[in-house]
C-alpha cells in the first residue's frame, strides 16, 4: 500500500469517542511499528512502505504488533496488523546458469538434480510450476519432498552422443501463481563427457538438526554423507556449500569439512537475529559429477537476554498532597528472548510507598500507595526490578528518582509557649532586648517566617512606643527607656506567619520583666520636706525618760528589693548627744535624761539612705524643743530669738510661734473633746481632713509602700478640725491684759471663755493666732 493510505479507523475498532481523542492523547508505542504506522484523528495511516518479505521472510503469517496507548485515564490496547502478501517478486534462480556434466554413456532415465527457483512471496504468489524448453533429450520431473518443497530433476530421455553435440543448452522457466503471473528463467548447460557415469548420492536429500544458540564455536552440529559407485578419482567426493541466495548470508556462520562432510559452527549463533538456517550442500566427485542436498538448522532459544526497561512517562516532582493512586511513571518492559525466557515479572524495591500496577503485557504503572510527607522524606529512589522466567532467570533494575514538592502544611513552631526575659530599667533606647525564633519544617517561601507582636496599651503611652520587632529576624528592640516604677512587666503576644499560600500562623507569649535599678532616692513623708526650707518642730517633754519615743521619720523608696531597704542616720548632731535614732525604723528617742540647764532647742539633720549600689539618700531637718509646757518654751525661746538678728529671723520666729501655739491649743482641746467623742456620730475617715502636723501623702506612694519590703508607718492619734469653714481666725493686740499663764493653765473644757476673743498677753515680737471651732477626735 502506498504511503498515507488509510488502513482502518482504530478509534472505532477500540470503541473510543473520536471527540475525546485529542484530550486523551491516543498514540502508538512500539519499537518497530512506529516506523510504518501513525494515528491521526482515529485513523491508522501507512507511514512508510511495508515489505513483507523483508520483515517476515517465508513465514506463512506476518504480523506487525504495537500498543495503542491512551494516556488520560491510562489504557493500553494491543493492536495486531496482518501484512498480506502480494505478488511483487518474480521467481529467481541462483545462479541463473546451471552447468551439468555427464558422460556420454549415461543411460536414458538418468536424473540430474536441479536447484529450485526462489520466490520470497508465499502461497499462490510463490513458485507454482516449472517449464523446460523444447528439446529431444531431456524432460523435467517435479516431485514433492517430505517438507512440501518441490524436488526438481532433469531426466535424460535418450542416449547422448558427444560426437553429435557435446553441450546442450536448455531454458528452465519457473512460474508463480500470482495475478498477474511472474516468471524467472535459468540456463541449463549440459556438458557431455566420457567415462564417469555415476553421481555422488547423499544418504538423505534433506538433513535436519536443532542446536542451542549458546553452542560453542567449532562444535560439529551435523555430518552429511554421500557415496559414489565410481572408482578412483571419479569416486572421490568433496563437499562444499552451494552458493544460493540463502547461503550467501550464512557461509560465515558455518563451515563444512570438504572430506568428511562435518558441518561446524564458525560464528556465535543468536536466536534473536536468526531462528532458522537453510544450507545447500553439494557433493562433487573426481569426474566433476555433482549432487545436492539441503541442511535445515533450527536455533533453540537460550535465556541470554536480561529484561530491558524504558520509562515512557514520568511525573517528577509531585506535590506532597497528591492523592493516593496518582501515577508517577509508565514503564515499558521488553525481553528479546521468547517463550518462558521472554516472560517478565516486575516488582518495586521494599520500603517505598508506591505500587506497581500491570497495565498490559509489557506496561506497568507506578502509583502512590499512601500520602506523601516532604518533611519526613524529601525524595525517593524507586528501584524497579525485572526478572524473566528463564532457567536460570536473568534480572535487570532501573532507578527512578522522585522529588516531593513542598506544600505549605506546617505552621511556624515556637519551642515554648511562654518566653521570659529580664531587662534592666534605664536601658538605652533602640537596643535589642530579646531574640525570639520560630522554625518551619517546610521549604522555600513556605518556610520564610515574618514576625509581629501584639501588646496591650499602657495607661500613658501606646505599646508600640515601648517595643518593636524586626519583621524578619524576630529581634525585639526597646523603643524607649523603661522605668520600673511605671511599668514592671510587659505581656507580649508574638505572632509568626510563614510566606506560604495560604499562609499559616502560630503565636507565643513573651513576658518581659523590668529589673529595678537604684534610680530613686528615698522620699521622706514625715516630717514633710516641702516646708519652704523651714525645719519641722517637735516638743520634747523635759521630764522624758531615757529611751522615750519623740517622733519618727517616715520615708519610702519607689524602688524595690535591696534598693528599697532604708536606713536612718543623724547628721550634724550636737554634742553632747541627747537623742538617738533607730537605723531600721527611723524612730527618734531620747538618749539621756534632760536637765533644766540643758539647751532648749536642738537642731538635728536626719539622713535616709537606701541599700542600692551606689546608695542614694535624702535628708530632713528637725527642731526639737525641750519643755514641759509652753511657759518654759517662750522665755527661753525669746532669749534665743533676741540674741539673733531680728531682721533675718523675723519670719522664722513668727512661724515657730504660730506652730507651737497651734500645737498646744490642739492638745488642750483634744482632752476636752475626748469625753464628747463617745456621744458623737461616726464621721467618714479622713473626711475634710486638715492638720498641720502631717502633710498630705500621695495615695499612690502609700500603695507602693504597702507593696514594698517595709512595714506601714506607725499610726498616731490626731485630733483635727473637720470643717475648716467654721474656723475663726483673729489676731490679738499685744497690749491686752490677759496674762500668759491664763492661756497655759486655762480650763480644758472651755479654754477661757470659749469664744477665743479675750485678750492674751504675748511678747512684743509675737502675735497669737486664736483658732476656735468645733473639734472632733480622729484616731
Amino acid at each position: 500500500m502506498r504511503k498515507d493510505s488509510v488502513i482502518a479507523n482504530i478509534a472505532d475498532d477500540l470503541g473510543l469517542d473520536i471527540k475525546q481523542l485529542s484530550s486523551r492523547k491516543l498514540r502508538i508505542v512500539s519499537r518497530t511499528a512506529e516506523k510504518y504506522f501513525n494515528v491521526d484523528n482515529g485513523n491508522l495511516y501507512i507511514k512508510d512502505r511495508i515489505d513483507r518479505e523483508t520483515m517476515c521472510g517465508t513465514e506463512d503469517l506476518c504480523y506487525l504488533t504495537f500498543d495503542a496507548v491512551v494516556e488520560n485515564h491510562l489504557t493500553v490496547f494491543r493492536v495486531r496488523v496482518e501484512i498480506q502478501d502480494i505478488n511483487d517478486n518474480p521467481p529467481t534462480f541462483v545462479p541463473d546458469v546451471f552447468t551439468l556434466e555427464t558422460i556420454e554413456l549415461t543411460s536414458p532415465g538418468t536424473r540430474f538434480a536441479l536447484r529450485n527457483a526462489e520466490d520470497p512471496d508465499i502461497g499462490s504468489n510463490s513458485v507454482q510450476s516449472y517449464k523446460l524448453s523444447d528439446n529431444q533429450y531431456f524432460t523435467l520431473s517435479e516431485d514433492r519432498n517430505l517438507d512440501g518443497s518441490t524436488f526438481l530433476e532433469l531426466v535424460l530421455e535418450k542416449p547422448l552422443d558427444r560426437e553429435k553435440q557435446n553441450i546442450h543448452k536448455l531454458t528452465l522457466t519457473a512460474m508463480d501463481g500470482g495475478k498477474p503471473m511472474r516468471s524467472g528463467t535459468a540456463l541449463i548447460r549440459v556438458i557431455v563427457t566420457d567415462a564417469n557415469d555415476n553421481f555422488p548420492v547423499f544418504t538423505q536429500s534433506v538433513y535436519k538438526v536443532s542446536v542451542n544458540e549458546n553452542t560453542p564455536v567449532n562444535t560439529t552440529i551435523i555430518t552429511v554423507n554421500s557415496t559414489d559407485m565410481d572408482e578412483g578419482v571419479n569416486g572421490q567426493v568433496t563437499y562444499s556449500f552451494s552458493k544460493t541466495s540463502g547461503n550467501v548470508h550464512y557461509t560465515g556462520t558455518f563451515r563444512i569439512n570438504p572430506v568428511t562432510g562435518d558441518i561446524k559452527i564458525n560464528d556465535k549463533l543468536d536466536f534473536e537475529l536468526t531462528k532458522n538456517y537453510e544450507l545447500s550442500v553439494q557433493a562433487k566427485d573426481g569426474g566433476d559429477l555433482i549432487s545436492h542436498c539441503k541442511v535445515l538448522i533450527e536455533v533453540l532459544d537460550e535465556n541470554d537476554n536480561a529484561p530491558e526497561m524504558s520509562i515512557t512517562s514520568l511525573s517528577s516532582p509531585i506535590p506532597e498532597d497528591s492523592a493516593v493512586g496518582t501515577m508517577i511513571a509508565l514503564i515499558e518492559v521488553h525481553d528479546k528472548d521468547s517463550g518462558k525466557n521472554g516472560e517478565v515479572d516486575c516488582k518495586l524495591s521494599e520500603d517505598v510507598p508506591f505500587d506497581l500496577v500491570l497495565s498490559s503485557d509489557n506496561y506497568y504503572r507506578i502509583v502512590t500507595a499512601t500520602t506523601m510527607d516532604r518533611e519526613k522524606v524529601a525524595s525517593y529512589d524507586i528501584i524497579i526490578l525485572a526478572t524473566d522466567r528463564g532457567s536460570p532467570p536473568l534480572s535487570s533494575w532501573r532507578t527512578i528518582t522522585l522529588e516531593i514538592l513542598d506544600v505549605n502544611d506546617n505552621p511556624p513552631l515556637f519551642i515554648r509557649n511562654t518566653y521570659v526575659s529580664y531587662v534592666p530599667e534605664n536601658n538605652l533606647p533602640g537596643s535589642s532586648i530579646y531574640t525570639i525564633q520560630a522554625s518551619d519544617p517546610d521549604t522555600g517561601d513556605n518556610a520564610k517566617i515574618y514576625y509581629s507582636m501584639a501588646i496591650s496599651d499602657t495607661e500613658d503611652q501606646p505599646a508600640t512606643s515601648y517595643l518593636s520587632i524586626n519583621l524578619k529576624t524576630g529581634v525585639i528592640y526597646a523603643q524607649r527607656s523603661f522605668d520600673y516604677e511605671q511599668h514592671k512587666e510587659f505581656h507580649i503576644q508574638i505572632n509568626a506567619r510563614d510566606n506560604g499560600s495560604p499562609s499559616l500562623t502560630s503565636n507565643t507569649t513573651l513576658l518581659i520583666h523590668i529589673v529595678d535599678q537604684n534610680d530613686n532616692a528615698p522620699k521622706i513623708l514625715y516630717p514633710s520636706p516641702d516646708s519652704g526650707g523651714l525645719a519641722a518642730f517637735e516638743m520634747v517633754p523635759l521630764d522624758s525618760e531615757e529611751g522615750s519615743l519623740i517622733t519618727k521619720v517616715v520615708a519610702i523608696d519607689p524602688d524595690s528589693g535591696h534598693n528599697a531597704w532604708l536606713s536612718y542616720h543623724f547628721l550634724h548632731l550636737s554634742e553632747p548627744s541627747y537623742f538617738a535614732i533607730t537605723p531600721h525604723t527611723g524612730e527618734i528617742r531620747t538618749s539621756r535624761v534632760f536637765q533644766e540647764k540643758d539647751v532648749l532647742n536642738h537642731k538635728i539633720v536626719v539622713m535616709v539612705k537606701d541599700n542600692g549600689h551606689p546608695s542614694l539618700s535624702s535628708t530632713v531637718t528637725l527642731n526639737l524643743l525641750i519643755a514641759n509646757n509652753f511657759q518654759q518654751v517662750v522665755p527661753r525661746f525669746t532669749e534665743q530669738v533676741t540674741e539673733e538678728n531680728p531682721q533675718s529671723n523675723l519670719q522664722l520666729y513668727l512661724i515657730i510661734a504660730l506652730g507651737l501655739i497651734s500645737l498646744l491649743f490642739i492638745i488642750t482641746v483634744l482632752l476636752v473633746v475626748i469625753s464628747k467623742c463617745k456621744k458623737s456620730e461616726p464621721v467618714p475617715m479622713f473626711s475634710n481632713l486638715s492638720s498641720s502636723l502631717y502633710p498630705q501623702v500621695d495615695p499612690r506612694i502609700l500603695s507602693q509602700y504597702e507593696s514594698g519590703t517595709m512595714t506601714f508607718p506607725y499610726s498616731y492619734n490626731v485630733c483635727v478640725g473637720f470643717d475648716p469653714s467654721e474656723s475663726d481666725f483673729s489676731y490679738m493686740k499685744p497690749n491686752q491684759d490677759v496674762p500668759v499663764e491664763n492661756l497655759i493653765d486655762a480650763d480644758y473644757s472651755g479654754l477661757g471663755n470659749g469664744n477665743g476673743k479675750e485678750a492674751l498677753p504675748a511678747p512684743d515680737a509675737l502675735q497669737f493666732l486664736i483658732f476656735t471651732s468645733e473639734r472632733r477626735c480622729l484616731t
